[in-house]
């Protein structure tokens, strides 16, 4: 499909393959020099997208922090960070939030038919409200963010959203960072949820890169026939 980003999915995970503990607050996987990889990965990006409820429980920035990288963008007339994107049913977010909140980006709220009208009414200042069809699906989602101009696009989080992405056989690139720790609790969130993938036992991910950030492991997967080396 030509007609959508360049998607990258980006994740960090402990060794038994969870994204989080259940712990109020965030379980920090990754590393400062795996933090900064990933500032320079947002860096290249057109967009970011996390699902609501990663907006909810991480409260993530989504900000490219390195003050060089936003003037790089700037100099090249882009804007300092990407476009924000967030997928919701519901659209229940606080508007207070750092998605909202934090930097200057523009913002972009997908949400089910149902909930349009009430989007608008709460966060129609602070976000442009989509309407995604009863039920948002992720390839007309890419489809229309490709056609607002988001030619590559960073994917964030969280579980729902990779598991939907992956099932589609939307990702072109997977970056995926392994920390050396268990979270060893059924009740805290995994990478993805239980689906149809086009990767499995029969045709295995292409392996392109492992590298030791600190004391986490990079490994980054080709996945379609438009990955790019750079």
């Amino acid at each position: 499909m030509a007609d959508r980003p360049y998607t990258v999915l980006s994740c960090a995970m402990s060794l038994d393959g969870y994204l989080d503990d259940t712990a109020d607050r965030r379980l920090l996987l990754s590393n400062s020099a795996d933090f900064d990889r990933v500032d320079a990965l947002r860096a290249t990006c057109d967009a970011i997208l996390v699902g609501a409820t990663t907006v909810r429980k991480d409260n993530p920035h989504l900000c490219v922090r390195a003050a060089a990288r936003r003037d790089e963008r700037a100099a090249r007339g882009l804007p300092p960070s990407p476009t924000k994107v967030t997928v919701s049913r519901t659209a229940q977010l606080a508007q207070t939030s750092n998605f909202f909140t934090a930097g200057e980006a523009c913002k972009l709220v997908y949400c089910a038919s149902p909930a349009v009208a009430r989007t608008r009414n709460r966060l129609g200042a602070l976000a442009t409200i989509i309407d995604g069809g009863q039920e948002v699906d992720m390839t007309w989602l890419s489809q229309d963010l490709h056609a607002r101009g988001i030619h590559r696009l960073l994917v964030e989080g969280g579980r729902a959203i990779y598991t939907q992405f992956l099932t589609a056989d939307l990702v072109d690139e997977m970056q995926l960072v392994v920390a050396p720790l268990f979270v060893g609790d059924n009740r805290a969130r995994r990478f993805v949820d239980e689906g149809k993938f086009p990767w499995n036992p029969e045709r295995r991910a292409p392996l392109v890169e492992a590298r030791a950030i600190d004391d986490v492991v990079l490994l980054r997967y080709a996945l379609s026939a438009r990955f790019q080396t750079n």
